[in-house]
């Protein structure tokens, strides 16, 4: 009996089974706590009432353990080897219990989170709004190009789509009804995602508008002169031709700066080049809306006529050591006094040779800095505007 205490009392007493004599004794559960009598199965003794040494010989017997002062008496153990007959586990029993009483609880927690709670909160279901496009329509996005296309009469419009709630821009949207309704546009109010879905994820700051395309304009119109074109034969002309200019980004942001350094005209080449699309105008922040833009599919052709009726044709070059036959100066030391033609190359290889011997000379920028290879550009749009603003504030400063 002394053996299959041991690791009993060493457990209630804070110790661990130690290992004695080469073998090891594992407790499976050991309990301080009074309970009735003993529920084990009686042993076999000898005739002089002692129990028979373990192993046959004793040799394997324990040395007993005196029980500290004040520890309560052992009254049951399970030990893992024999001579004593396992107890049942009653914390296992107690366990389960616990299990089987909580499970109701959890499946009516679940029940109530994922079911009637649920659906008591959600609102009722909206069927997106099924837009039936005008055919040959296109979706204008963002207040800027959708205000300026209502105020124009460029474009026929159909439908404007406004968002519900919107806030802080609830006076803008209150604008877009009153000219909707001066236009006789019908005004719809829907959810966000309805947007989203019109304009194919574009940044609409609440605002949609469905109407005809706007395409280029012919050269012969080009020709025509504009109300704030000027008279005579030195009249000061700046016009913007772009070869190839193929991101709808960086177009946007080509007539934006044009149109606000002062640029007459813009014609781009017919082919490889990006339409008037909606991103365009977005980009242009609307000024694709009220700016003119022409197109020819003979790009050589008109380049050399304008050179005949006495324009300057001026290319365009980040590196100038790519340029040969054409001279290469800096930005700050063109002279604007004649109608000039100032030529930008597409995104990736520039002007095209061909371009380039049409041009009397070539502008480029200079850096501010020793450049790092593979840094020795600027971004299209933004390279236009620095050589933009370089010659059109000369017409300023002469105070033309």
């Amino acid at each position: 009996m002394e053996q299959a205490l041991r690791p009993g009392v060493w457990r209630a007493v804070g110790l661990w089974p130690a290992r004695h004599g080469c073998r090891w004794w594992g407790v499976r559960r050991c309990s301080t706590r009074e309970q009735g009598p003993s529920t084990f199965a009686p042993t076999a003794t000898r005739g002089d009432g002692e129990r028979p040494p373990r192993g046959g010989d004793g040799g394997d017997r324990l040395p007993p353990l005196a029980l500290p002062q004040g520890a309560r008496a052992v009254t049951h153990a399970c030990a893992s080897r024999g001579g004593l007959a396992p107890r049942s586990r009653p914390w296992h029993r107690s366990q389960e219990s616990r299990a089987r009483q909580a499970a109701p609880a959890r499946r009516e927690s679940w029940s109530w989170r994922e079911g009637d709670f649920s659906k008591a909160r959600k609102s009722p279901e909206r069927k997106p709004l099924s837009v039936e496009r005008t055919k040959g329509s296109e979706i204008l996005f963002g207040i800027a190009p959708c205000s300026l296309a209502l105020s124009q009469s460029r474009r026929n419009l159909f439908r404007l789509f406004l968002k519900e709630s919107s806030g802080s821009r609830r006076l803008v949207m209150s604008e877009f009804v009153l000219q909707a309704t001066a236009r006789g546009v019908p005004v719809h109010h829907v959810r966000r995602r309805e947007l989203d879905a019109l304009c194919r994820g574009q940044v609409h700051q609440g605002v949609c508008l469905e109407a005809t395309p706007l395409g280029f304009k012919s050269l012969e119109e080009a020709e025509k002169p504009d109300l704030g074109d000027e008279e005579g034969p030195n009249r000061q002309l700046i016009w913007l031709v772009l070869e190839q200019i193929q991101d709808p980004m960086n177009l946007g942001a080509l007539l934006r700066s044009a149109y606000f350094l002062g640029v007459d005209r813009v014609v781009t080449s017919q082919r490889n080049s990006c339409p008037l699309t909606p991103t365009v105008s977005k980009a242009s922040s609307g000024a694709m809306e009220v700016f003119d833009v022409y197109s020819t599919d003979d790009l050589r052709s008109f380049l050399k006529a304008k050179t005949a009726e006495g324009w300057e044709v001026v290319g365009t070059v980040s590196t100038p050591e790519d340029v040969e036959n054409v001279p290469v100066i800096s930005c700050l030391e063109f002279q604007w006094n004649k109608p000039v033609i100032i030529v930008i190359g597409s995104e990736g290889d520039g002007l095209s040779l061909e371009t380039q011997l049409l041009c009397h000379r070539m502008l480029a920028i200079p850096p501010g800095r020793a450049l790092h290879p593979g840094i020795e550009s600027l971004n299209v749009s933004v390279a236009t505007g620095i050589l933009l603003h370089s010659i059109c504030s000369q017409k300023l400063r002469r105070g033309d």
